[in-house]
């Protein structure tokens, strides 16, 4: 059996034949048209503290990818160096093939952050209206993303009167306006009950189905089994990326939280690991590698 390096670690680790292949020697290659997003080398330095460290990544179009890992393992910073608001060191950070913040991008990448970005003296259309305005978007968009949402009967409510649930939402409206390639959604869960959690990823599967691609961070590791790919960050590195049902066989566990878990003990016991999946992707749908 021939494994690379980071391949026999995991191997080892957790015994069993392997089904993983090196993303090095024997992985699928892919035309650059199937890659939604792609890191190399990509360093960020907050202070003294380097945040990101040589990150190499690809996250396929057309997929919901879940980004997920301890607080300060630096999934925001990741997500605001994609959507071209952070400071980068060095490496590079490309989205649907021009650099990331590129002014081509302005209409092809939505931005969803952890605390709702809506002002509360306006209505939820009011608000819509003038998110539309500013990226350029069609007046008939805002109805369409209300009608997305299921905001419909909140659209002329303030939105200081929206529920934790119908804020978020509002503001995954204003990130889908003019129908983004790419959607960006840090932690778009956070603080909602388990029927508000499940109402956002019926969303977020509708979607992916008709193309646009997805990168969600959470905490909340049973949203992980409703993403094609997984992401697992620590330290600023990635250290499994590999699809649901691929974490579980392999690392033997019977939750999603557990797995992450075992693997995060793992990686803080000994030299840091890269988990692969080669599982075939979905038609549409590339294949995600991570790397540090």
């Amino acid at each position: 059996m021939n494994l690379c390096p980071g391949e026999r670690t995991i191997h080892q680790t957790f015994g069993g034949p392997s089904h993983l292949t090196c993303p090095i020697i024997g992985g699928l290659i892919h035309s650059m048209t199937s890659i939604a997003i792609q890191t190399r080398s990509l360093r960020i330095r907050r202070g003294s503290n380097i945040v990101i460290d040589r990150l190499d990544l690809e996250v396929p179009r057309g997929a919901i990818v879940g980004l997920l890992g301890p607080s300060g393992s630096g999934k925001t910073t990741l997500m605001r160096a994609i959507v071209g608001v952070q400071v980068v060191k060095s490496g590079t950070v490309s989205v649907m093939g021009q650099p990331a913040g590129a002014a081509s991008l302005r209409h092809r990448v939505g931005y969803m952050t952890q605390l709702a970005s809506i002002y509360e003296d306006l209505s939820v259309r009011q608000n819509l209206r003038y998110f539309a305005r500013i990226q350029g978007a069609p007046k008939s968009d805002v109805d369409r993303v209300i009608d997305r949402t299921d905001l419909g009967g909140q659209a002329d409510q303030l939105a200081r009167t929206l529920s934790g649930g119908q804020a978020n939402r509002v503001s995954l409206a204003a990130a889908m306006l003019g129908s983004p390639d790419v959607l960006v959604l840090d932690e778009p869960t956070v603080g909602l009950d388990p029927v508000l959690r499940s109402d956002l990823w019926n969303i977020f599967r509708r979607l992916a189905d008709e193309g646009s691609t997805l990168l969600v961070s959470s905490h909340v590791m049973d949203e992980a089994t409703l993403c094609d790919r997984l992401l697992l960050m620590r330290e600023g590195a990635v250290i499994a990326d590999t699809t649901p049902s691929e974490l579980l066989e392999t690392t033997g566990a019977a939750t999603a939280e557990d797995a992450f878990l075992r693997i995060i003990t793992s990686d803080s016991a000994g030299a840091r690991r890269i988990l692969t999946s080669t599982s075939k992707a979905a038609p549409g749908k590339g294949r995600t590698r991570g790397a540090q």
